[in-house]
């Protein structure tokens, strides 16, 4: 977490200190075109790369699946959208690997690994711990039932 903490706080000086060493190659105003240009890119994509992202999603729905792949991507690409609208070059160069198909199918099938390994650890720590205190099925396959009567009285 002091990690996210510490990065978070160096990401703009590192963005700032990025812009101004172009910004003294090139000039300003090249600086400000090529900003500005990433991020018209960036809605530009955002916009092409959604609806198409939501096109497949609905021909999934309409199939009878769920359409958990372009939920994903989906959300890359608002990642990637927003990241090239920020100033700066460094979150461009992330906002355009969000955006880029191969990469972001890449990042969604290891996002989607790690869940099932986080998946298959929670499932192993509860089936150690059913273990431990003598369960031989999950709790969740026997439902706790207080049988009783009540009488309601006016």
């Amino acid at each position: 977490m002091r990690a996210f903490l510490l990065l978070f706080l160096l990401f703009p000086i590192i963005e700032l200190a990025l812009l101004i060493q172009v910004g003294s190659m090139i000039g300003v105003l090249p600086t400000l075109l090529l900003v500005i240009g990433t991020a018209v890119l960036g809605s530009v994509l955002l916009r092409v790369a959604g609806v198409a992202t939501a096109w497949r999603a609905r021909e999934k729905l309409a199939r009878g699946e769920l359409p958990e792949q372009e939920m994903l991507e989906g959300l890359l690409i608002a990642v990637g959208g927003g990241l090239l609208l920020l100033p700066g070059f460094i979150s461009d160069i992330f906002g355009v690997l969000c955006l880029i198909p191969f990469t972001r199918r890449m990042l969604v099938n290891k996002v989607r690994l790690r869940a099932a390994e986080q998946a298959m650890r929670q499932r192993a720590f509860a089936d150690d711990l059913a273990a431990r205190t003598g369960q031989h099925r999950p709790s969740a396959a026997r439902p706790n039932v207080l049988e009783g009567e009540y009488e309601r009285r006016d």
